[in-house]
């Protein structure tokens, strides 16, 4: 992964740390009992054991008259979710197996009989970089460049000296007969989108070919092997292709739940991105790690996509968005129909370091990611099933009603603790037995299986669906750790104060109909009428 004759990983000791977790989750998935290992299996045995001991020991209240009407809610409901569940890992098992092989056998054919893009521009955005990351991410870069002989440019997008003088001294060191231009654009106003809009306006500038490749990526992604190989050949193999993101892994330097969380949503990511690749479209063109043609970048309405996408709110009015760009070119590309997919086999590392509390970091991640895809997911889906494709229309809209859905069987168990305290041990079992049958399918996507996820699953489950109902009615709120702590919608004006009084009308009112409704459907309260 590193370039030849880097030693400084030796010289630091986070830099050693971090070669060192890379080389043992970088290679291909372990599979037989390298993955699927002895221990972990008994315990998995254990657990099920534990269920089904259980399931048989409770007195079973699901059918139980008095609480009838409740079980038919829940049986409903987990039948929908469940079978969502399982289309997605059909479809995501068929675009694997059947779809996928013969696109990487033309790509590859194509790569090998020498084809290559006419010019590579790789943007990228780099912010008080912690400096190891940094030699990590341009060492996997100047790498692939080399091997693969690929005339290249690498914009790269820095909000002072600090970093340029990191990456430049790594160039020099290690650049020698490189065939890549660096070039680096100090921006002039805060955020990163800013820093995105210049590095876009110097490609055109440049004049590239619109069938020159750009890359989008993030100061903290590395490449995994061949990446550039892999990914680039995809748009020589099929002239419609527009855009592709690749797959994710993660490595987390702090607590060790961060890593199962993060690990477990990266596997929910390969099987949703496969699921969705089907449909020749993607839900996000990841900011780690995307692929476009260029053409599309040189457009000015993209340019300003990037640099000032904003929404028009009866309440918030216009505001402007902070994070969220890779949404942003995403959407760009959805008007204009373009054809997207995903690359299963090229993998993108991303460094995170976690300081102080995990869970405040996990709360702002929500908080980021919810804002984000509710901010772009209402305009996607009014663009309508024909322009969207039917599949990913349907997706956006599942999206807003699982926030809601997800809270149901909560909600139900705690109201039925007042009357029989049994049905909520009911509850629990079924929960628990079927998060871990989840768990089974997305260990399928997992590099290593982990015991904790059936309960990081529901947690994670639960707490986004409650962030998301919460940035519904506040969708001018934002806060964005990185590119200097910047955040919106904070003012304490009185027109502001005016404002989040009504949101907050907004939020309790909808929330009380939901459990108005949950219940009266439940048989738990009589109906108004």
């Amino acid at each position: 992964m590193t370039v030849k004759g880097t030693d400084r990983a030796s010289i630091y000791p986070f830099e050693k740390r971090l070669h060192a977790a890379l080389r043992d989750t970088s290679g291909p998935m372990p599979r037989g009992l390298r993955k699927w290992r002895p221990f972990f299996l008994l315990n998995l045995a254990l657990i099920f054991s534990l269920v089904v001991l259980a399931a048989t020991l409770l007195p079973n209240r699901f059918f139980d008259p008095q609480f009838r009407e409740v079980s038919i809610a829940l049986g409903g409901l987990g039948i929908w979710r469940f079978g969502w569940w399982f289309n997605h890992w059909m479809r995501a098992e068929f675009y694997a197996k059947r779809r996928w092989p013969g696109m990487r056998a033309k790509a590859e054919a194509l790569w090998q009989n020498g084809w290559r893009p006419g010019h590579l521009h790789i943007q990228m955005t780099t912010y008080y970089e912690e400096p190891a990351i940094t030699r990590l991410v341009i060492g996997s870069i100047m790498e692939q460049v080399r091997a693969e002989g690929i005339p290249t440019t690498l914009w790269i997008g820095t909000g002072s000296a600090y970093d340029e003088s990191v990456i430049r001294d790594f160039c020099e060191v290690h650049g020698e007969g490189l065939n890549m231009d660096l070039v680096f654009l100090r921006q002039n106003q805060p955020g990163k989108r800013m820093a995105i809009g210049l590095i876009v306006r110097g490609i055109s500038r440049y004049l590239a070919d619109p069938d020159d490749l750009v890359i989008f990526m993030d100061g903290d992604a590395a490449f995994g092997p061949n990446v550039l190989r892999k990914t680039l050949s995809m748009f020589g193999a099929d002239r419609e292709l527009q855009a592709l993101t690749t797959n994710e892994d993660v490595l987390v330097f702090g607590p060790k739940w961060m890593q199962s969380w993060l690990s477990m949503r990266f596997a929910q990511r390969r099987l949703a991105m496969q699921s969705h690749a089907l449909a020749d479209k993607v839900l996000t063109l990841t900011g780690r790690m995307s692929v476009f043609r260029a053409r599309h970048i040189m457009d000015e309405q993209f340019v300003r996509t990037v640099e000032a996408d904003h929404l028009d709110h009866w309440l918030w009015g216009r505001f402007r968005f902070l994070s969220g760009d890779d949404k942003s070119t995403w959407f760009y590309l959805l008007t204009k129909s373009a054809k997207m997919t995903y690359v299963p086999d090229a993998m993108v590392y991303t460094v995170e370091i976690v300081e102080g509390s995990g869970m405040s970091r996990m709360v702002q991640n929500f908080r980021r990611w919810s804002g984000n895809m509710l901010r772009n997911g209402a305009r996607a889906i009014a663009l309508g099933p024909k322009i969207v494709t039917p599949f990913i229309w349907w997706c956006l809209i599942d999206q807003r009603l699982a926030m809601w859905t997800m809270l149901v069987s909560p909600v139900l168990a705690i109201m039925t603790l007042f009357t029989d305290p049994y049905y909520i041990a009911n509850v629990l079992l079924w929960i628990t037995a079927s998060r871990v049958v989840l768990c089974l399918v997305l260990y399928r996507f997992a590099r290593l299986p982990d015991l904790s996820w059936p309960l990081i699953l529901y947690v994670n489950q639960l707490l986004n669906a409650s962030v998301k109902v919460y940035m519904l009615f506040h969708l001018s709120k934002q806060r964005w750790a990185n590119r200097g702590n910047q955040s919106a919608g904070t003012a304490v004006s009185g027109i502001e104060m005016a404002k989040n009084g009504v949101a907050k009308f907004q939020l309790a009112t909808a929330v009380i109909t939901f459990l108005t409704l949950v219940l009266m459907v439940a048989g738990l309260i009589p109906p108004p009428f």
